[in-house]
């Protein structure tokens, strides 16, 4: 079978800060903003051309913004609702709006595109509306699954439900799961998790893992060891966004453990927003409780939001890499230091547990078992040559595996096998 010459894509990505340049750490916005433009410029780079739609909320920015660097692809802003931020699990009311508005933006500039493309339940929402008026075909990555993040989380049923929408949330992923062409799912884990929380089977699911910007995240040359940073000389880094369910407090329990046994090494803990939200405020309030409790002030930074120039130092210069998520559909930040030649010891609830061999090129642990985690930690830190290995272990799977530009293909191969229109 003969794959199929596309033109141009559209993607939707309606949640959250989506600038061409993304600033991280904000609220709803990271790892999959990076995953839709990376995924996007890796596309343009075969000559075709990518759209990525998301709302438009703050009136001082352009409706239609350019990617630095990649003509083929845009950033397009569609208005829906008031002009103001809504976060991700509110954002229902507006998509209605959001879809009717896109359809007519297409239609007045007459564009024309190959296929639809949206990422995550909100997006997904507003794909099948705008795919089905412009008779097009329809495909859909989730990202993460409400059922899955219930699970996880726990909590206070009727809370959660109120913070979270999980209901209405896992009604419309069933159904846009029925309604697309076809879908992807970023980890074999999180196919499980739709077999075993929506019993849901289909032979459209196809399992295509996030990429890494190898031309970014690689090994330290001389000259970038020696770079200047205001990091301790000696630290484990862990750079997530600041939110409820990436296992902050796991990591700062185990932590207590290793400073013990490893009398020189700090714990960095990157990620926020410039201008961090109640929730984020809040986690950020009890990572300062735990270090005060167990008296870490002194071993322990909270370094918040990591500028873009910062990032490769940060992960290149870090002993490890920890994730100690207890929920994580993939955990594109651990993807990035092992890219850098970084061991790292991650969840083994996170989608990561795919690409990570235990023991060859990483560390699988349950987070909510301090010593099991202090311990892989500790292993690490004492044995230097191990820890070499397992960062070059790290470093060769994902230059073999899982550049973007492996990614993009697999993605082509998927829109083409499943297009009949």
């Amino acid at each position: 079978m003969t794959q199929k010459k596309f033109k141009h894509i559209a993607m939707l990505s309606t949640h959250g800060y989506f600038d061409p340049v993304p600033k991280l750490g904000r609220t709803d916005t990271g790892g999959q903003v990076v995953y839709v433009l990376e995924l996007a410029k890796a596309i343009s780079k075969s000559g075709i051309k990518v759209d990525i739609y998301t709302r438009w909320f703050d009136g001082s920015q352009n409706q239609i913004d350019p990617v630095p660097g990649y003509p083929d692809v845009n950033v397009i802003r569609i208005p829906a609702g008031p002009w103001e931020f809504i976060p991700k699990e509110k954002i229902y009311d507006v998509l209605p709006a959001l879809s009717k508005n896109m359809i007519n933006f297409i239609n007045e500039n007459q564009l024309d595109y190959d296929l639809f493309h949206g990422h995550y339940v909100d997006a997904g929402i507003v794909t099948i509306a705008v795919a089905k008026a412009l008779q097009k075909p329809s495909y859909f990555t989730a990202h993460s699954l409400g059922a899955w993040k219930q699970e996880q989380m726990g909590g206070i049923p009727e809370e959660m439900e109120k913070k979270f929408n999980f209901k209405l949330r896992i009604s419309e992923e069933l159904k846009i799961f029925k309604t697309v062409n076809a879908q992807t799912v970023t980890s074999e884990v999180q196919l499980e998790k739709l077999h075993e929380l929506y019993n849901y089977y289909a032979d459209n699911i196809i399992d295509i893992p996030p990429g890494v910007d190898v031309h970014t995240y690689h090994i330290p040359t001389e000259k970038e060891k020696k770079i200047k940073t205001n990091l301790p000389e000696k630290y484990i880094f862990c750079l997530s966004r600041i939110d409820t369910n990436k296992g902050h407090d796991l990591l700062l329990h185990a932590f207590n453990i290793v400073r013990k046994e490893i009398k020189d090494i700090y714990l960095v803990i990157g990620g926020g927003s410039t201008n961090p939200k109640p929730r984020e405020i809040g986690v950020f309030d009890m990572m300062k409780n735990i270090i005060a409790e167990k008296g870490m002030g002194n071993r322990v930074k909270l370094i918040g939001y990591v500028p873009d120039e910062m990032m490769v130092p940060y992960y290149q210069q870090a002993q490890l890499f920890v994730l100690p998520s207890l929920f994580e559909p993939f955990g594109m930040t651990t993807q990035e230091a092992m890219a850098c030649g970084k061991p790292v010891v991650a969840s083994v609830f996170g989608g990561i547990r795919n690409v990570i061999d235990n023991g060859v090129n990483g560390l699988l642990v349950d987070p909510s078992k301090p010593k099991e985690f202090a311990e892989a930690i500790i292993k690490l830190l004492k044995d230097n040559k191990l820890r070499e290995n397992i960062g070059k272990e790290a470093y060769n799977t994902i230059q073999k595996y899982y550049s973007w530009e492996a990614i993009a293909g697999r993605f082509l191969k998927f829109y083409s096998d499943y297009y009949d229109y």
